[in-house]
């Protein structure tokens, strides 16, 4: 039987009757299956004949039997007939409580400890079936390529200049401060713009392609430059080195304040005034209009700003001596 017809020419409707003949093995079972005309049917299976260069069905002492080709063409009709509903049906509503998905989720490491615990109790409360994955930024972690690719959901970042074709949603702002270990040479008083520069420092390096921080760009537009002597990939290592050496290290004051809340570390105001560190939630637009990924968004906002709110709250109520 010669080809004259495209694949091309095949549709929805003629993917069911094939699926419905090579199942019901019959004309007339699958015109009552699709409920349809036997004439309708047969015509359709004269089409698919043609487009197929196959009988696909022929007869037998028990009625009708696919041939080699129509058996061979049952399961991937069946898959594509699937595909298509999954394309056409309209999504079950997102349920958390029963959703087992993963979120990824990537922050700068010095939100893990005052804020990913919380995210992860409303996870677990909310949605007790689904994951939540933690990934950390390293110099060369491309995350805006992360985001469009679907290997991350969402991404904290405080970068002066976010890229602008992700979304993006604020969460809060912070202002700098120098954290130091108690018996460092400078705690307990006001620093001088001169004590700052003159110090040791130690600096985290970036954690992003082409990201420079607040401090570092602010430093290269005054013209000014500190003493550094010391790096670390990971902000969670930044108190076990200050517990040992008289050495500053910048941060934001919700990290300086958790990290002197743990022991012998204090903190002190910076004395070059540098811009609030603007914290934000990136996505990328894939991912914009998908239930989940909206639900997990909105459960990450409200965890920071509630998170934020109640240090805040509490840092107004703790006189400024016991907040060295």
């Amino acid at each position: 039987m010669a080809v004259s017809c495209s694949w091309e020419s095949i549709d929805v409707h003629l993917l069911q009757v094939l699926h419905a003949l090579l199942t019901e093995c019959s004309v007339s079972n699958a015109a009552r299956r699709l409920n349809q005309s036997q004439p309708a049917v047969s015509t359709a299976l004269r089409r698919l004949r043609d487009i197929t260069g196959d009988p696909l069905l022929v007869r037998s002492r028990n009625g009708m039997t696919p041939t080699e080709r129509g058996q061979a063409l049952l399961e991937p009709v069946k898959e594509a007939l699937a595909h298509i509903e999954a394309i056409g049906v309209r999504q079950q509503r997102f349920d958390p409580a029963v959703s087992q998905r993963v979120f990824n989720i990537a922050t700068p490491d010095y939100l893990n400890a005052i804020l990913i615990g919380r995210l992860v109790a409303r996870l677990r409360a909310l949605a007790p079936h689904a994951q939540v994955a933690l990934h950390s930024f390293g110099p060369d972690h491309d995350y805006a390529r992360a985001l469009e690719s679907g290997e991350l959901d969402v991404v904290i970042g405080n970068w002066p200049n976010p890229p602008e074709h992700l979304r993006l949603a604020p969460l809060f702002e912070d202002d700098v401060v120098c954290l130091m270990r108690k018996s460092h040479p400078l705690a307990g008083r006001a620093l001088t713009p001169q004590d700052y520069l003159d110090a040791d420092h130690l600096v985290p390096t970036p954690y992003a392609v082409g990201q420079r921080g607040v401090i570092d760009l602010q430093l290269a537009r005054e013209r000014l430059k500190r003493k550094v002597v010391a790096s670390v990939p990971y902000f969670s290592l930044a108190p076990y080195v200050l517990l040992q050496n008289d050495i500053l290290f910048s941060a934001p004051r919700l990290f300086a304040e958790h990290c002197c809340s743990l022991g012998e570390l204090c903190m002190a105001e910076s004395p070059l005034e540098f811009p609030k560190v603007r914290f934000y939630l990136l996505w990328h637009d894939r991912a914009h209009h998908g239930e989940e990924g909206r639900w997990f968004r909105e459960q990450v906002v409200d965890v920071i700003r509630e998170t934020v709110g109640t240090l805040h709250a509490a840092r107004e109520h703790t006189p400024r001596r016991a907040r060295a």
